[in-house]
């Protein structure tokens, strides 16, 4: 069992931490980015909808299951895309992933209070806060990883907002997602993010122009691996695991996320961002230690 949750997190991971690559390639091919949000969740919407038709399935009528798929479409994605969109416009992918790295530590915080199960330990909060500060230092030290044309504080107001979000998400999901099937909650939250999303873009960009076929491409892996497949084993963790280690996920994201970019998109490793990494890297260790010494009691 420990091998799948391992597994699932690390493919979650590397999905999310792709994203930002692939988000800052289609922003550079001239996509508009609520825009890019809005086909990405209307891609992803059409594949789930034919999966689940595969399997003989039916649209949900009951007032729970809507309930909770509205709350996460809202929270756990049209809230979080629309604003990383627009804060990879600001930062490289390395600096915003290293910002999702705050996921666990909101995680956590929410959790204490709304998850009876799920206390904040003291070893727990000394890996989360040492996994802040490496986001902390990040932030003092000005670096975005785009050399002058980067704004740092602009994309950590985005970023953190969109953290923010997930973190309630996660934990909202946790306390009501057991009987709703994975692949269900993700159509139906990408069903919601749609609409929300979709007049956003009608409202202040409008109907995009023509977009080249890598820009189409770019698209396609963003709704594919950086939405359905992370989405799925992230609702599948939440299920089987508590949920400040499905959060996990978020500490894996900055490194997948900063290797890529320097490796795909030519972004630079600067000090900020590698001394922050490496705390927060610390911090996961940390928690995660903290996590089995919870699991191995309950």
């Amino acid at each position: 069992m420990q091998l799948r949750i391992w597994a699932a997190i690390g493919g979650a991971a590397f999905a999310w931490g792709t994203t930002g690559v692939a988000t800052r390639a289609a922003l550079n091919e001239g996509v508009p980015p609520i825009a890019m949000v809005t086909y990405r969740a209307i891609l992803a919407t059409v594949i789930l909808w034919t999966m689940l038709k595969a399997r003989g399935w039916r649209v949900p009528r009951d007032r729970s299951t809507w309930s909770t798929g509205l709350v996460q479409g809202v929270f756990q994605l049209s809230l979080p895309f629309v604003l990383f969109t627009l804060a990879y416009e600001n930062a490289s992918a390395g600096f915003v992933g290293l910002l999702v790295a705050l996921v666990p530590l909101g995680t956590a915080t929410i959790a204490h209070y709304l998850l009876p199960d799920e206390p904040m330990t003291t070893a727990k909060a000394v890996g989360l806060t040492l996994a802040f500060f490496g986001v902390a230092f990040l932030l003092i030290s000005g670096d975005s990883g785009l050399e002058d044309q980067g704004k740092p504080l602009v994309a950590a107001v985005l970023a953190l907002g969109a953290v923010s979000s997930i973190s309630f998400a996660g934990v909202f999901a946790r306390g009501r997602a057991e009987s709703i099937d994975p692949l269900e909650l993700t159509w139906m939250q990408f069903t919601v993010g749609i609409v929300l999303v979709g007049g956003v873009m009608l409202v202040y960009e409008g109907l995009p122009g023509s977009i080249s076929p890598w820009g189409w491409t770019l698209i396609g892996y963003l709704a594919v691996i950086g939405s359905i497949v992370p989405f799925l084993l992230f609702f599948w963790l939440i299920k089987n695991v508590p949920a400040t280690k499905a959060s996990l996920i978020g500490y894996v994201v900055p490194l997948v996320a900063l290797v890529a970019g320097i490796v795909l998109l030519d972004e630079e490793l600067q000090v900020g961002i590698a001394v922050g990494g490496v705390l927060i890297l610390t911090g996961v260790v940390l928690t995660d230690r903290a996590e089995r010494r919870v699991d191995t009691t309950v």
